[in-house]
């Protein structure tokens, strides 16, 4: 996390807001915990169940490197898809700006394409990424990109955009590879880097042109590749960790940050307690129910968050 002034990270509140559902209520209270400095950090409820908001996957947030400068919110929102339901609405994404207090000015409302939406691209993260100054995106990720495009460059200072062709990228096989549904980060060393999942290099359109824009002289100057399958397969690729909150390591609840030392000692009692495989008929086994109930009880000892519980 970057450093930022108090003054600063008071005016940027964290949305806990997600659909109502049974995960919302935990997810706030966790937030809560992680962030419980009321002098630093603002903290919202769910919307109501008429109007869904599924938070970080259908917004961007341009900023500058350097942290306290204002930035350029974009909240995605969909229409129609055929068979598939758009999941983010314009009323949610405009609730969640009011809530904020952000500056009319420096947001702006997009509607992602149809097209998206009908090839399965529920969430804007799995067609788009943005990191600080550059927006990746697909050229079929919006209904009408320029908009977007013309504010992005007045607002937000040596705007890049680099979009991947239909021509050369299939949205099927965007989304397949999750392609977008990475990070784009800027590590210490200042070049910006696109951590892809290995099924950005199986997929053999989505490496080609990964391989160009890195050899050519794109924005992203390096890529690297993680093995995060077993995410993938419960439901869970790389975006499901692209919640960013410019913060003091000072300010976040110690229970929360992990070292090396404390990530094995994660590894070591989920190797001891989470069941390796979980078949069907197994379900409404009072036994198995015992069991994720002692291991998810363990996992919150380890981490002295026994309140959770």
């Amino acid at each position: 996390m970057s450093s930022a002034s108090p003054s600063v990270l008071a005016r940027r509140p964290i949305e806990t807001s997600t659909t109502v559902s049974v995960k919302a209520p935990t997810t706030a209270v966790i937030l809560q915990r992680i962030f419980d400095d009321a002098a630093l950090f603002a903290h919202h409820p769910p919307l109501p169940a008429p109007f869904p908001d599924e938070g970080a996957a259908n917004h961007i947030r341009f900023s500058h490197a350097e942290a306290g400068k204002p930035g350029f919110e974009v909240f995605v929102y969909g229409v129609s898809g055929g068979a598939f339901p758009a999941r983010q609405h314009i009323q949610a994404s405009k609730a969640i700006a009011r809530r904020h207090g952000l500056d009319p000015d420096r947001t702006i409302f997009v509607e992602q394409s149809d097209q998206a939406i009908a090839a399965g691209a529920f969430h804007n993260d799995v067609v788009a990424v943005a990191n600080e100054r550059v927006l990746f995106a697909h050229e079929k990720a919006f209904a009408d990109k320029q908009p977007l495009l013309d504010r992005c460059a007045a607002l937000v200072a040596g705007f890049e955009y680099v979009e991947v062709p239909e021509a050369e990228v299939a949205i099927e096989d965007a989304l397949r590879s999750y392609l977008f549904n990475a990070q784009l980060v800027t590590p210490p060393d200042g070049e910006p880097t696109l951590i892809v999942p290995t099924e950005a290099c199986e997929t053999a359109s989505v490496w080609s042109w990964i391989e160009r824009h890195v050899a050519g002289n794109g924005p992203i100057r390096r890529v690297e590749v993680v093995d995060v399958r077993e995410s993938m397969a419960n439901g869970g690729g790389p975006a499901c960790l692209r919640l960013r909150v410019v913060a003091d390591p000072e300010d976040v609840d110690p229970r929360f940050i992990v070292d090396e030392e404390k990530l094995g000692r994660l590894a070591d009692l989920i190797g001891k307690t989470w069941p390796e495989q979980i078949h069907t008929a197994e379900l409404q086994n009072p036994a198995l129910i015992g069991e994720i109930e002692a291991a998810r009880a363990a996992l919150l000892d380890l981490l002295d968050l026994g309140q959770l519980a």
